[in-house]
Order: structure tokens, then C-alpha cells, then sequence
């Protein structure tokens, strides 16, 4: 089903920053530009080539185009660019991407790479799409959305990944890289003001401690991102899709020559943003006299405003290369979250469908790693990871005000592996890679969810699971891939790949309305075979890298809400959120990314991302469904391009002005049953049509120290749906969440 909100005509009244203003210092900002560049015509010579990007995706040091991976990578200028403000930014850039905030948080990950992910934010599920900070596993969805400040890197790995890295993760990988410590004093101070009374404040500082020659660097990072809400709560009054994050990182390091160093970092975040705005898409049957309202960020919610997660981690790096041809780091990571957040499915001042959750998380890591290169025919890197985690929560369900229960307990996971990969100069031209990984897990749930007798939660009057079950998964998981250089300019690769994400226990189980429920759900597996090519032509003018792939991916884990008959009338009146392994599906795909200098003033960049993907055995009620069902967060075509406009300054800084459009196709953004083959019920998934966004920025950096920059994002105002809730048969609720409107913004920086 395809459901978009009717345009409100005073959709305006919230910006605090007027398109015509933004417009005007762009016009104003260009003749300038213009002039001052006169003399800088001859610097734009030396721009004729395109930069590039070295990146860590094998654990050492390569260039973008010499790594035989589906990596995309992003500088921190390309970021600023790009408009970049948190991980949700990327979707578009990246092939094949999809990643959003999950339903009703701002800074809940939801993340798919080649139809692979999950977007159950509970605990007990693993993410498939793994998202790394600094080298350290973040385990749990919530506060992952990173927000991107004083970063060095992003790189998105996609295809599984597990012979190079901690965790080992199904789907794919996001590295979000900081800066580094520096050894000489430096910082930056920015202010970003826009509409919907943006003020985002970020500024960083670092370099030595007690002198130049002391060995110590220090580097501290603060952000401060407020904004109003998108939309209001008619009833209350309060804002709806604001955004209060504060973060901070702080990093202390040091030196002893150049074969030992040591990084201690702390990271916080706080956001207290709002409740995201959820539209109502159809009228609830058990409250029909309440029409969806027409601002699809507006809503009467009859929760409190309250969706707060906290976020904080520490971890020390220590690098040793006893000699040029060996070195050792370890990394030592503790991470914990807490969430408190109030999820109102119906959207009503009724008491219909209120939910209440707080969640809570811990982890601890260790790696150790061995890198081996002596600059001869062969070098690699061997690991050991050690990951103790535990999650876990209370979720206080409130239906009709009649029926009162919960979900509370926790998932504890254990999980050891060993893993190597090794690259074999075979000739000169071509090279064989070889990885293996060995995961040991162990998962524990304590579960019990009861009823109660009223709203307090505090009379127990059945219980629905009361259990402490383990389980234990084993997994070897290999990869072998070829690279030829055809010529300096050409490299292709093949390569074949297994992820693996374990199984576990459905927290929010019935075990005695669905006694199967209660019972372990399976470890999902994805088998990989991928061809690719890296290209430079036209003297380093224009890159274009390609790749195809086919993904056998087994016993898919779904989040679902399944009815029940809960009184043995023989008619399905309650449901809860179940667990399952869907059988097997066939991913196809192709994607190209491409850069082109066509003069040294104008660059042209993108991608374009083809996706087949279909479920080949879906067993629902003993009977295989798959013919209708389709894959969620998996568009057929999708796609990006980016024209910029860049001019040298003679007194060293540059203009650029840059236009970008988006295209993603059709996509189903929830997973429902089409046609209960018993019963004949049928629902239908939420889905969005096929749509376009259109971005466009305008960055004047006036000296080495100072920046302006005029940013737009989705200028049209497209109204497009990303996920929402399906629950029509025992609620009633039929909800969407939708993407950003038009925003624009005016940034000043000072670096120093």
C-alpha cells in the first residue's frame, strides 16, 4: 500500500530561515567568488586529476581504487559537500544502501546493504549491517545513527564481512573514523543556523600536551544540534520530529619513536529529541469519528513527549611494530546505552495502543591483531575477538486500557572468534586473497512477560513466557578472492564470501498461547560470489568501479506481528511481536560508482545500484509463501548524482557550488503476510512509490581559515514514507513515518 499525507498549504510556518534568504547570499556569494578567482585560474591546472582516497577496509593502508572490495569511502570535505549530517545521509551515495532512523527515535539505526539488515531495535537481535566507531563494535541500534563531526573517514563495506573484523556481520560494514591526534596545535569552531530554528554549535581542539616534544597529543570534540520540530502535537502543543543531541569525544594519546603509540578515547551522547511524528494512513476502526490529520508531521499523541537515549563508551588502541615487518594492536572497548522512550502506535489521545519501553545495553571487547608485510610476495593479518554483552529492558504494553502486559528480561551473549586473511602475489599482475573466520557464541535469554491487572504494572494475573534458556552457535565462515591488474589503470576481482549472524530468543515470546515461540529461532547465513572492476581512464580524470553479485542468503530472521487466538473461540483476537526464520532468498545485483573531471573546474559523481531480490522458500503455517512476499528495504533501482562547480581562489581558498538528485524505486518498508493461507486474512505491506530528492549546497572557503556554506537538502518538500506500523487486525493501527522536509541552512567555520 502506497499512502502519502496531503500537503499542508502553510507547510512553511515553522522555517526559521526563508528559501528567499538562502538564495540571496548564494547569488551574492558566487559573483564574488568570481572575482577573486581571476588570479587563481593556473592553480586549477593542478586540479586536473581526481584525488585518491586511502582507506583501511583490509586493515592496512590501500588506495580506494587499488582494494579488490565493494568499499565507498567519504573525506570529511566530501562529507561537508554532501551535506552530510548524520549516518542516514549516506543512503543515497552509497549502491544499495538503505538507512534511516527506526520508526519513532532520531538516533536509532535501521540499516540494510544488498537487502540484508534488520530492523528490530530490541535486544537479543544482532544488527546485520555492522557499524564500527573508531575500530569498536557498536552492538545495539540505539544511538548508532552517529551524528558526523571532526570525522576523518567514512568507508561502507558491502557484502559480509567477518575475516577482517571484530564482530563478524552479515550484511555489511560502516566505519566512521575520527580524526586523528594531532601533532601540532589546530581546531575548528562552526555555527549552523537554518530553518525550523536549526542551531547546530560543533568545535574541536587538539595537539601536544606539555610541549612540541613531550610525546602526548590530546583532542576533545563537542557537538551541540538543536532544531524544532518538523511538525506539533495539536493536543499538547509540544513540538513533534525535534531534534536536542549533545555529544563529546575526547581522545588522549602518545609516542615513543615510531614503534609504539597508545590511544585512550571517550565517547558520550545524549539525545533528548522528541518523539518522531508518525501519520495515521487509514482511520482506526475502533476510533472512526478521528481522521488522519493532513500535516504528515503533526499528531495528537496521548503519551508523553519522552524519547531519550544515552550513549557512552571508552576504549584504549596500543600499536607495537617490534620491527618494519610486523605489528601488533590491540583494542579494548566497554560500551553502554539506556533508552527510555514512549511509543504511541495509535497516534490518539485514546488509550488503544500505548507502549512504554526502556531499554539498556553493555559491551565489552577485546581484538588483537597481527599484521604481516615485508614487502615481498605475501602479507595479511590474523585476529582474536572476545565480545561480553549484555541487553536488556522492560516494554509495558498498554492496549484499550484493558488489557495490560509486559516484555522484560534480558539477553546475555558470549561470543569468541579467530580469523585470518592473507594475500599471495601470485605474478607480478595477479594476487590470491584467503580468509577464514571460526565464531563461537553462546546466547542466554531470561525472559518473562506477564499480564497485569491494571495500568500500575504491578498485580500479576497470568504469565505468558517465564523462561532461562542457551543456546550455543558454531560457525567457519571462508573467503577466497582473485585480483588481476590488467594495467596501471585497470584492476578486476572475483571473490566468494560467507557472513553469518547468530540466532537467539524472541524476548517478547507467548509461550503459552504459541508454545513455539519460546523456542530458539535460527543463525542466518549469506553465501557470496562477486565479480568487480576498479578503472581509472583519461589520466586519473575519471574513475568507475563496478560490481555484480549473487547472494544465497538461508534461514532469514524476521520481526513480524503474528495474531493468535487467545480465548479458543477459534477467531485470532491478540497478536505480539514474534520471531522467525524465513526460509531462503536470492539476492542479484549490480552497482556502479563513478568520477569525472570532464575540466578541472567541474566534477560529476554517483552511483547507480540494480537489486533482484526474492524469497525462494517462505514457510508460513507450513506452507511456503514465498511467491508473495517481497523484501524489505530492497529497491530495484536506485541511484545518485552530484555536478559541482569548483573555482580556485587567489588568496588559496575555493569556491564550489554543487547539485544533487536521488532516485530510489518502489520499496516495501515492513514485513507483513500478504495472505494467511489458513485463514485467508490478508493485510498489505506499507510501501512507498518511487521518488526523486533533490539537494543542492554552495561552500565559499574564503582563507585557510574561514568557510560559508549554504546547504539544501530535499528542495522539493517530497513527501516519502521510510517504514511504519502495520496492525490493523488486532489494533487497528495502520502508521508511517516519513523522511525530512525541505530543510537549508548556513554554516560559518573557522579553522585555526
Amino acid at each position: 500500500m502506497n499512502s502519502k499525507a496531503t500537503k499542508q498549504g502553510n507547510g512553511m510556518r515553522r522555517n526559521g530561515l526563508s528559501l528567499g534568504v538562502w538564495l540571496a547570499l548564494a547569488a551574492v556569494a558566487l559573483p564574488a567568488a568570481q572575482v577573486q578567482a581571476q588570479d587563481g585560474e593556473a592553480q586549477a591546472e593542478d586540479r586536473s586529476t581526481l584525488d585518491t582516497i586511502t582507506v583501511t577496509a583490509r586493515k592496512r593502508e590501500e588506495t580506494l581504487q587499488d582494494v579488490p572490495v565493494a568499499v565507498t569511502a567519504f573525506t570529511s570535505d566530501t562529507l561537508d559537500k554532501l551535506n552530510v549530517e548524520d549516518l542516514s545521509d549516506l543512503d543515497a551515495q552509497v549502491p544499495n544502501l538503505t538507512i534511516y532512523a527506526a520508526r519513532g527515535s532520531s538516533s536509532t539505526v535501521t540499516a540494510y546493504i544488498r537487502g540484508v539488515g534488520q530492523s528490530d531495535p530490541l535486544w537479543g537481535v544482532d544488527p546485520g549491517v555492522g557499524i564500527y566507531l573508531d575500530d569498536v563494535y557498536i552492538a545495539r541500534p540505539q544511538g548508532a545513527l552517529l551524528d558526523v563531526f571532526d570525522v576523518n573517514r567514512v568507508e561502507v563495506l558491502r557484502g559480509p564481512q567477518g575475516t577482517l573484523y571484530g564482530k563478524n556481520t552479515i550484511g555489511g560494514a560502516i566505519k566512521y573514523i575520527s580524526k586523528p591526534l594531532p601533532r601540532e596545535f589546530d581546531g575548528f569552531a562552526s555555527v549552523t543556523v537554518g530553518n525550523y530554528n536549526q542551531l547546530d554549535v560543533k568545535a574541536a581542539v587538539g595537539g601536544p600536551i606539555g610541549g612540541e616534544n613531550s610525546g602526548l597529543l590530546g583532542r576533545v570534540a563537542v557537538a551541540s544540534l538543536n532544531r524544532d520540530g518538523f511538525g506539533d502535537n495539536i493536543v499538547t502543543k509540544q513540538p513533534a520530529s525535534d531534534k536536542e543531541i549533545n555529544a563529546l569525544r575526547f581522545s588522549l594519546g602518545g609516542y615513543s619513536h615510531d614503534d609504539f603509540d597508545f590511544q585512550f578515547s571517550f565517547d558520550w551522547m545524549d539525545d533528548k529529541s522528541g518523539v518522531r511524528a508518525a501519520q495515521m494512513l487509514a482511520p482506526n476502526r475502533f476510533a472512526p469519528t478521528l481522521a488522519p490529520l493532513n500535516d504528515r508531521y503533526d499528531v495528537r499523541n496521548g503519551m508523553p513527549n519522552v524519547n531519550n537515549t544515552e550513549m557512552k563508551g571508552v576504549s584504549a588502541v596500543l600499536n607495537w611494530r617490534p620491527n618494519e615487518n610486523w605489528a601488533v594492536k590491540y583494542v579494548a572497548a566497554k560500551r553502554e546505552s539506556d533508552t527510555e522512550t514512549n511509543i504511541d502506535f495509535d497516534t490518539l489521545p485514546n488509550k488503544l495502543a500505548d507502549v512504554k519501553a526502556f531499554y539498556s545495553d553493555e559491551q565489552v571487547s577485546h581484538e588483537l591483531q597481527v599484521n604481516y608485510d615485508a614487502g615481498g610476495r605475501y602479507r595479511g593479518v590474523v585476529g582474536l575477538y572476545a565480545f561480553d554483552g549484555e541487553a536488556g529492558g522492560r516494554v509495558l504494553n498498554n492496549f484499550f486500557n484493558l488489557l495490560f502486559g509486559d516484555t522484560q528480561g534480558k539477553v546475555l551473549t558470549e561470543s569468541v572468534a579467530v580469523y585470518a586473511d592473507w594475500t599471495f602475489d601470485l605474478t607480478d599482475a595477479l594476487k590470491l586473497d584467503v580468509g577464514a573466520r571460526y565464531t563461537d557464541e553462546d546466547k542466554s535469554a531470561r525472559v518473562l512477560n506477564r499480564g497485569y491487572s491494571d495500568a500500575t504494572f504491578t498485580r500479576p494475573i497470568s504469565t505468558a513466557a517465564n523462561f532461562d534458556k542457551s543456546i550455543n552457535f558454531e560457525n567457519f565462515s571462508p573467503k577466497v578472492s582473485l585480483d588481476y591488474q590488467v594495467n596501471d589503470n585497470v584492476m578486476i576481482y572475483g571473490l566468494a564470501s560467507r557472513g553469518f549472524k547468530s540466532g537467539g530468543y524472541n524476548i517478547r515470546a507467548q509461550a503459552v498461547a504459541v508454545p513455539r515461540s519460546a523456542e530458539p529461532f535460527d543463525d542466518e547465513q549469506v553465501d557470496s560470489f562477486e565479480v568487480g572492476s576498479k578503472m581509472s581512464f583519461f589520466d586519473q580524470r575519471l574513475f568507475l568501479n563496478l560490481s555484480a553479485f549473487h547472494n544465497t542468503y538461508k534461514d532469514i530472521q524476521l520481526s513480524v506481528f503474528t495474531a493468535y487466538d487467545s480465548n479458543g473461540d477459534g477467531t485470532d483476537d491478540a497478536f505480539f511481536g514474534d520471531f522467525t526464520n524465513a526460509g531462503e532468498g536470492t539476492v542479484n545485483g549490480l552497482e556502479a560508482e563513478y568520477q569525472w573531471l570532464p575540466t578541472a573546474n567541474w566534477a560529476i559523481s554517483g552511483n547507480l545500484a540494480w537489486l533482484d531480490a526474492k524469497y525462494d522458500e517462505y514457510m508460513f503455517k507450513n506452507v511456503n509463501i514465498a511467491g508473495q512476499q517481497e523484501f524489505t528495504n530492497a529497491p530495484d533501482f536506485s541511484g545518485a548524482v552530484n555536478v559541482e562547480y569548483r573555482l580556485p581562489l587567489s588568496n588559496g581558498g575555493n569556491f564550489s557550488a554543487r547539485v544533487g538528485y536521488s532516485y530510489q524505486d518502489d520499496v516495501v518498508a515492513t514485513t507483513e503476510v500478504v495472505r494467511d493461507p489458513v485463514t485467508g486474512a490478508t493485510a498489505v505491506p506499507i510501501s512507498q512509490d518511487a521518488y526523486g530528492l533533490i539537494n543542492a549546497g554552495v561552500i565559499w572557503k574564503f582563507n585557510d581559515a574561514w568557510t560559508f556554506s549554504l546547504q539544501g537538502s530535499n528542495l522539493a518538500d517530497e513527501e516519502y514514507l521510510t517504514t511504519g506500523y502495520n496492525l490493523v487486525s488486532a489494533l487497528g493501527v495502520l502508521t508511517g513515518f516519513y523522511g525530512p522536509p525541505r530543510q537549508y541552512s548556513l554554516t560559518a567555520r573557522y579553522d585555526f
